[in-house]
């Protein structure tokens, strides 16, 4: 069959690489489809203009993979109608974070024929040989579609157990001179960058997570140092943005993975997700030995009873000790606090501030967002439950507007004074972080002209 895979325009200059297309795309390719890609992210063409290429060039499928925002929602219902505005509309189908917990409203509001749910490189295959033999959809596990006037939803795909019996991702169908030129924290103008994934899934249950699948599934060491050895070699990748939810799954997989890659000589400088209370110093001098650059942490309070709460299992202590330990290797680490979780208040999104403010590296400017409950995540139902959220359509059509906009309000602070109390936190955030680039440019003025630094290259370089 042949087969069209869109990747959307998330608005961005340079897009994160497409990594789930890519296996979708590897997948159908090895059972023998034909497969093109429609790269609205890298030519930023209107909507409109998927419309026309449909109409001149035929497909048997059509399909895109989104997550839950409030962005890629809207910018899913655009490209929907694009596609259904077709004369020669295929078959389409959508996959992702996004459609997979509440595939019915999905597929009412795309006008999509199926929803794939969860991971998709076994299920597509199954869909399209259905579709191809005109047979039933009822027997294919891990989809939802259309039955006449009816949405039926099958029973869910057990996972993929071995993640390395996938094939690669299809890097050559996807403009990687494009994305190796996305920036990640701590890259050099000489640094080419792309993102993999080291495993998939995560073995903790914070409240606020939408992800669906239960456990970690790691790729093995080997096949993660071949792939990196492929991609410096075709395409000079010196740079790997680990994507999975959690590299840092456990002490001993993490030390295993920089061991290997220090015996392997990669050479290379990656980051990661990591795990605070895995953030011991001999593990992270370790990776530090191994190349990594920047550990992205989700520590989302400072207040031991919200974070009991989220059930993020950490504690404070954990975290200032884990930072502490990150910062003295070297690495730097990326600090994420979110506000609105069940028990916060004022004096808890203070000591979050208070925490940026003292451990921030200026690697990133970081500011505090509202606590978002995606559909399929513990706090959607608990909203639900309490009467704070509908359903799904109220979710998006309603309350997610956007990200940095409070949804669901699980505290005892009013609307108002929420907002408020987030333009004062990131107020101070996002001054501290100019304050400090200003005095270092200053420094940079200083030694220029006082010290006659000859290796400075102008301030537009900066």
């Amino acid at each position: 069959m042949k087969i069209l895979l869109v990747v959307y325009d998330n608005d961005s200059f340079i897009q994160i690489f497409p990594m789930g297309l890519s296996y979708i795309a590897a997948v159908l390719r090895k059972n023998g489809h034909e497969v093109q890609i429609y790269n609205q992210d890298m030519f930023h063409y209107p909507d409109e203009h998927l419309t026309e290429y449909l109409d001149k060039n035929r497909f048997d499928m059509v399909g895109l993979s989104i997550i839950g925002g409030y962005y890629e929602y809207r910018k899913l219902l655009k490209i929907s109608q694009a596609i259904n505005r077709s004369r020669n509309r295929p078959f389409y189908i959508i996959g992702g974070h996004g459609p997979s917990p509440e595939p019915e409203f999905f597929l009412r509001k795309t006008q999509a024929d199926a929803v794939v749910i969860g991971e998709g490189e076994d299920t597509i295959i199954e869909l399209l040989k259905a579709i191809n033999d005109k047979g039933s959809f009822f027997s294919v596990k891990g989809i939802a579609f259309r039955e006449g006037d009816k949405i039926i939803v099958n029973e869910r795909r057990p996972l993929i157990k071995d993640i390395d019996s996938l094939p690669l991702p299809a890097y050559d169908l996807f403009p990687v001179d494009y994305h190796k030129l996305r920036r990640a924290p701590n890259c050099t103008n000489r640094d080419f960058v792309i993102d993999m994934i080291s495993g998939r899934g995560c073995v903790f249950q914070c409240n606020f997570c939408y992800r669906m699948d239960e456990g970690f599934r790691p790729r093995s060491n080997q096949s993660i140092i071949d792939e990196i050895k492929f991609l410096k070699q075709k395409y000079g990748i010196n740079y790997v943005s680990f994507q999975d939810e959690l590299l840092m799954s456990s002490i001993k997989r993490t030390v295993s993975l920089c061991e290997d890659f220090i015996r392997a000589e990669l050479n290379i400088k990656w980051n990661c997700n990591g795990r605070l209370n895995f953030a011991r110093p001999e593990v992270l001098k370790l990776m530090e030995q191994a190349g990594c650059s920047f550990i992205n942490y989700g520590i989302e309070a400072m207040d031991d009873q919200v974070l009991k709460n989220m059930k993020k299992n950490l504690t404070v202590d954990q975290v200032i000790k884990g930072i502490e330990a990150t910062l003295a290797v070297g690495i730097s680490p990326g600090l994420n606090i979110i506000f609105g979780n069940i028990g916060d208040n004022k004096e808890t999104l203070n000591k979050g501030v208070g925490f940026l403010l003292k451990y921030d590296d200026g690697a990133q400017l970081r500011t505090i967002r509202p606590v978002t409950p995606y559909p399929g995540c513990e706090l959607y139902y608990y909203a639900i439950e309490k009467g704070l959220l509908k359903d799904c359509e109220d979710f998006y059509e309603n309350k997610h507007v956007n990200s940095d906009l409070l949804t669901v309000n699980f505290t005892n602070i009013s609307d108002d004074k929420f907002h408020e109390l987030l333009l004062e936190a990131n107020s101070r955030l996002i001054n501290n972080y100019f304050n400090n680039k200003l005095k270092a440019t200053l420094e940079d003025a200083r030694r220029l002209y006082l010290d006659r630094n000859v290796g400075f290259r102008g301030f537009r370089h900066k």
